[in-house]
């Protein structure tokens, strides 16, 4: 059964042509049980709206969805909505995973480096107790509490004794891909949670 799939990404990466080619993947496939996915993306409507306004429609677009996969262009790290987007998917509980997309051509035929995985400049810390859970962002090299999901950096939570006392950047926790390497036009519903 295809799953509802929120995609995270820098706007500059759909002008460049590379985010639609995954997004929009499915529509070369003969069905959407196939392609594994329902886009759950809001990024139509995003640009029009101010912060308290994008906060609701991207927790919004979360709704329904059990998946997040954040597309990985040049700049997709730095991104402050993009962060907002991971760490408020890890917190719901969503399955969250990476696809590098600057091996993908753009309209022009180019091709980029691989740009760093944003996943690794977010993170999570647990209590000692394990019962709660604190959300960071990695800013000019230096970690700071992020509490812009709810307002606050900290939440309830009951995790398992090997992670307590323990920090980790969400990378240590979720894969990430290479969409032309990896082969993500055929693999993407397998790399679905």
């Amino acid at each position: 059964m295809a799953k509802r799939v929120f995609f995270s990404f820098h706007y500059k990466d759909v002008s460049d042509f590379r985010a639609n080619v995954v997004r929009n993947h499915w529509k070369m496939k003969p069905n959407r049980e196939i392609s594994g996915y329902y886009d759950a993306s809001i990024w139509e409507e995003a640009q029009k709206k101010g912060d308290v306004a994008l906060k609701r429609l991207i927790n919004s677009g979360l709704e329904q969805t059990s998946n997040t996969c954040v597309l990985i262009g040049s700049q997709t790290y730095e991104r402050p909505w993009v962060r907002y987007e991971l760490l408020k998917s890890f917190k719901k509980g969503n399955h969250i995973f990476g696809v590098h997309i600057n091996s993908i051509k753009d309209k022009k035929q180019n091709t980029k480096i691989k740009g760093p995985n944003p996943l690794e400049y977010v993170g999570v810390t647990f209590s000692e107790s394990g019962l709660t859970a604190t959300l960071w962002e990695k800013v000019a090299g230096k970690w700071v509490k992020y509490d812009k999901i709810d307002g606050s950096a900290s939440y309830t939570v009951e995790v398992a004794q090997k992670y307590r006392g323990k920090g980790y950047n969400l990378g240590s926790f979720y894969n990430t891909y290479d969409w032309v390497s990896d082969d993500g036009y055929n693999k993407f519903s397998e790399w679905v949670g």
